[in-house]
């Protein structure tokens, strides 16, 4: 069995087509398909079904999917591991929150691109919860407060929260003073959540009462700025809209706990190669 046939058929499976896999690998689509079809008689079995929009896996395709990443990730590793120079290679997936994706982490990300020439990165840009054994991630981008669960976390760094307000809604409804005043007012906030001021040694947690909800921190940023409530927001998404003068800091004697921000991998004995330089790299860029 040839390694590139496997290869070849995870990417047709993650990609949903060979189109997509043939611009993902740099093949033509001639060449993706013989190699899945060369696959598909060895195992004696249908792996994909083929459709007007691309191909989904069969019932065995699914089974096989699994078994293929592995076994690849393992010749990655290998190759890595008796590669002269210690070079990256292979192909790292990551998950990567859309929120602030795009902006503080595809930088240092591509960064490993440039540093390995042999390693391939592909990333899925996305607010929802990712899972990343079913879904076949090497590890993910979290931020915000982890839940409980049984993946391996490592804290990269973290993003200081402040309480903001449009000046409109401030010069309409007033401001709150204290934590007590802030059920007074309508919340914009992702879910059902507490909000933990602090003032020197004391802690207030609070739990808001939310008119407005989204799973985008952009899209509570934008919510605000049009007088919806306030909001707990991290600086880094407020600070555009502070300077435009559509948002500003309220309540500034009381504080809130920052966000942390994490690299979570499935659980295992050793994380691969590719996952430590990244969150090392991550940790250098976000640590400080």
């Amino acid at each position: 069995m040839v390694v590139d046939d496997l290869r070849t058929f995870v990417e047709v499976a993650d990609a949903g087509g060979v189109s997509a896999a043939s611009r993902r690998l740099n093949l033509a689509k001639s060449v993706v398909s013989r190699r899945l079809l060369r696959l598909e008689a060895e195992l004696d079995t249908q792996l994909l079904t083929r459709t007007t929009r691309g191909a989904a896996l069969t019932e065995a395709g699914t089974t096989v999917r699994e078994h293929a990443a592995r076994v690849c990730a393992e010749v990655d590793a290998a190759l890595e591991a008796i590669s002269p120079g210690g070079e990256l290679r292979g192909l790292l997936r990551v998950a990567v929150p859309s929120t602030f994706g795009p902006t503080h982490f595809a930088p240092a990300i591509a960064e490993l691109t440039r540093l390995d020439p042999q390693l391939r990165i592909n990333c899925r840009y996305s607010d929802r919860y990712v899972d990343l054994v079913t879904e076949g991630f090497d590890c993910g981008i979290r931020v915000g407060y982890l839940p409980d669960s049984n993946l391996v976390a490592r804290r990269i760094g973290s993003f200081s929260v402040r309480l903001f307000a449009s000046p409109d809604y401030v010069a309409a409804y007033g401001a709150p003073k204290t934590p007590e005043d802030v059920p007074g007012h309508p919340a914009v906030m992702i879910g059902t959540e507490t909000w933990t001021f602090s003032a020197g040694r004391k802690s207030f947690p609070v739990r808001p009462t939310g008119r407005f909800k989204a799973d985008s921190a952009v899209a509570i940023a934008e919510a605000t700025a049009a007088g919806a409530g306030i909001t707990a927001l991290p600086d880094v998404i407020a600070e555009p809209y502070v300077a435009s003068g559509s948002l500003v800091p309220i309540m500034l004697r009381y504080a809130l706990p920052s966000i942390g921000m994490f690299v979570v991998r499935p659980p295992g004995q050793h994380p691969s190669r590719k996952v430590q330089v990244l969150t090392e790299l991550l940790v250098e860029r976000f640590g400080r």
